[in-house]
């Protein structure tokens, strides 16, 4: 492979991720302004995942837990149910920091350790959009790029 055709493989790559942040940030502003009664629809059906995932979760040192436990990346993500997946996937690209997308990227699986997109990666982009339209709360609450770093932190440590 030569220098050049490495350079465009990286430039594809890049610009692939950065049409997906901007379709989900555009996701993301289209969800705010909805007017009232499709807002609270999808108000309510995020209350009804967050207690279903907030019963199927004892603690959340158990996702420590398992990170503490395991070497491989696949591993990790593999203990994490798809919401938590889908939850960590929209804080990473919410932080403006492409690294911090990379990496939670690279540990649920969705980019190779050489940050080429995965086999898995175009099925989990697909089913991430029909999550973001039902947990439009989760990702209003994540307002600043600080607020996603935080969640990304508190739920992927280093």
């Amino acid at each position: 492979m030569t220098k050049n055709q490495k350079i465009a493989l990286g430039c594809g790559g890049a610009g692939c991720l950065g049409l997906i942040v901007v379709a989900v940030v555009g996701l993301v502003v289209w969800l705010v302004v909805l007017p009232g009664r499709t807002k609270r629809e999808l108000n309510y059906n995020f209350r009804t995942n967050a207690n279903e995932n907030a019963n199927s979760n004892s603690s959340p040192n158990v996702n420590a837990a398992s990170n503490a436990n395991s070497d491989s990346s696949s591993s990790s993500a593999a203990g994490m149910s798809d919401d938590d997946k889908h939850k960590l996937y929209q804080a990473a690209s919410m932080t403006g920091d492409t690294e911090m997308l990379r990496r939670v990227s690279v540990k649920l699986g969705l980019m190779n350790p050489d940050f080429t997109t995965s086999d898995r990666y175009l099925s989990f982009v697909r089913d991430h959009v029909s999550w973001a339209l039902r947990n439009g709360d989760f990702i209003s609450s994540l307002d600043t790029q600080e607020k996603a770093a935080a969640y990304v932190n508190e739920h992927f440590p280093e």
